[in-house]
C-alpha cells in the first residue's frame, strides 16, 4: 500500500500538469484558429465588399428602370397597338430582370424577395391597366393611362424596395 501512495505522490502532479498543459495548448490553438478565421474573413470581405455594393447598385438600377414612368420613356410607343405595347413593356421588364438574376447571390433574401415582388407587382399592374384600354387602341393611349395611374399612386412597389435596399446598405456597410 505504501508503494502505491509513493507512486501517487509523483504521478498525480505529473497527470495534473499534463491535463493543465493540454487545456492551455487546446485553448491557445482554438484562439489561433479563431484569429486566423477572423483575418481570413476580414480579407475576404475587403475584396467582396465592392462586388456586393455593385450588386445593390444594379438591383437599385433595375428597380428604377422598371418603374413605369422611366419604362415608358425608355420603350417608345410608336406605331403600335396597346396590346403590342403592353407585351413590349412586360418583355422589357423580363429582360431587365433576367439580366440581373445573378445579383441575388450578393443580396439578402429579404432584399431579393422585395426586388422580385416589385417586378411582379409592376408587371401585374401594367397587365391590369392594359385591360382598361381597348387592345387595338394606339399604344399612346395605354402609355398615357399607365402614367396617369402611376401619378395617382402614393407608394409604388419599386420605391419601397429601393428604400429597403438603402436601409440595408446603411445598416450593413
Amino acid at each position: 500500500m505504501e508503494l502505491f501512495i509513493e507512486i501517487l505522490k509523483y504521478a498525480l502532479p505529473s497527470i495534473f500538469l499534463l491535463v493543465l498543459t493540454y487545456m492551455m495548448l487546446s485553448n491557445f490553438m482554438d484562439n489561433e484558429e479563431k484569429r486566423r478565421l477572423y483575418f481570413l474573413k476580414k480579407e475576404t470581405q475587403k475584396s467582396a465588399l465592392p462586388v456586393r455594393m455593385a450588386a445593390y447598385e444594379r438591383i437599385a438600377l433595375f428597380l428604377e428602370r422598371i418603374h413605369p414612368d422611366r419604362l415608358l420613356i425608355r420603350v417608345p410607343a410608336k406605331d403600335m397597338k396597346a396590346r403590342q405595347y403592353r407585351n413590349l413593356l412586360v418583355e422589357s421588364i423580363r429582360i431587365e430582370f433576367e439580366h440581373n438574376l445573378s445579383q441575388q447571390i450578393y443580396l439578402s433574401d429579404e432584399a431579393w424577395n422585395l426586388a422580385v415582388n416589385a417586378k411582379s407587382a409592376t408587371v401585374g399592374m401594367i397587365n391590369n391597366w392594359a385591360q382598361d384600354i381597348d387592345p387595338d387602341a394606339p399604344a399612346f393611349d395605354l402609355s398615357k393611362h399607365i402614367l396617369n395611374k402611376v401619378m395617382t399612386m402614393e407608394n409604388f412597389p419599386t420605391k419601397g424596395a429601393i428604400r429597403y435596399l438603402k436601409g440595408e446598405i446603411r445598416a450593413n456597410f
